[in-house]
């Protein structure tokens, strides 16, 4: 990113170039100019940093962000083979998502406990299918930290930022359980919390697809693309607590804004459907690490079209 005694100047575009320290007053004026066009652009002073304390950062963040996913991902497996067990003669009762073998009589309202519960496996859920895909961002955080924080240490910033953004997915998660909540009560929803409806999985398709091909997504999966000209263009690495937090909470918002027409399709396929998990996934950490992940989005969105149109077709006939 850059050597000792340099400063980074980038632009909306996400460029950059490298000016030496002599320089600087030219820096400021170009920084200036850049913002009278209507350029948004950060300046940040690079320290040096050692190749090797880079590394050490790199190997720990992706050890604790390995950790936090399979942390999520077997709490998901445990979930599912506790339903397929109690699914084997459930009868007129549905399993609560626990782990623990509890069901209910089927048209019980939900209580407080099974809302709880409900709510937890969606966060667990989006923590398990959306780290992949964050782990350049808060790469990229814990690098430019190191760079302009040298002295300190950036991983309690990291921690920080990386709460912001899980905080956006716990509320999209409460959401999801309320959602989920009201089609099971309209009994649209089968035990596995699948559709029981083809008119709502057409329109959960179709509307899913349709987003896949608007200007809102495309805007929301180019800031998840390019971490560094989103950090640039949003003030660059924040030393405090809160500024972390808040630099999280919008990167999440953006991943939100790319991600949820995605996450949507889990009511047609299954809630708990590990391998309908699985597609999603990995679905999504191809839109936003890969370099292609801008065709991929609109590519992928016509499947769901096409398997909405049929659906609905074979509704009406």
């Amino acid at each position: 990113m850059a050597s000792e005694g340099n400063r980074v100047v980038a632009t909306d575009d996400g460029e950059s170039s490298l000016v030496g320290e002599d320089t600087r007053l030219l820096t400021a004026r170009i920084a200036q100019r850049l913002w009278s066009a209507g350029l948004a652009c950060q300046i940040v002073d690079l320290k040096p940093t050692p190749i090797t304390l880079l590394r050490r950062d790199r190997i720990v963040v992706v050890l604790v962000l390995t950790l936090l996913t399979a942390l999520a991902w077997s709490y998901l497996l445990w979930l599912s083979a506790d339903m397929a067990m109690g699914g084997m003669d459930m009868g007129d009762f549905r399993m609560i998502p626990s782990g623990m073998g509890l069901m209910v009589l089927a048209h019980t309202p939900w209580q407080a406990m099974e809302f709880a519960f409900v709510f937890v496996m969606w966060t667990v859920m989006m923590v398990g299918m959306m780290t992949p895909s964050a782990v350049p961002m808060i790469l990229m955080y814990a690098r430019v930290g190191r760079q302009t924080e040298a002295q300190g240490t950036p991983f309690a910033p990291i921690a920080w930022f990386a709460a912001g953004y899980f905080l956006v997915w716990v509320a999209f998660a409460l959401l999801a359980t309320w959602v989920q909540w009201g089609l099971e009560r309209s009994g649209l929803l089968d035990s596995w919390m699948a559709s029981t409806s083809s008119v709502l999985a057409a329109f959960v398709f179709v509307v899913a697809g349709s987003y896949q091909w608007t200007r809102l997504k495309d805007v929301c999966l180019t800031q998840c693309q390019r971490p560094f000209a989103f950090l640039m263009r949003h003030g660059g690495f924040r030393p405090d607590a809160s500024g972390s937090v808040m630099l999280g909470l919008r990167h999440g918002a953006y991943c939100v804004g790319c991600c949820w027409a995605l996450t949507a399709l889990l009511l047609v396929g299954g809630v708990m459907n590990l391998l309908w998990i699985g597609l999603l996934a990995l679905l999504i950490l191809l839109e936003k690490v890969t370099p292609f992940g801008r065709r991929i989005a609109p590519l992928a969105g016509t499947i769901p079209l096409v398997a909405g149109a049929w659906l609905l077709s074979m509704a009406i006939s």
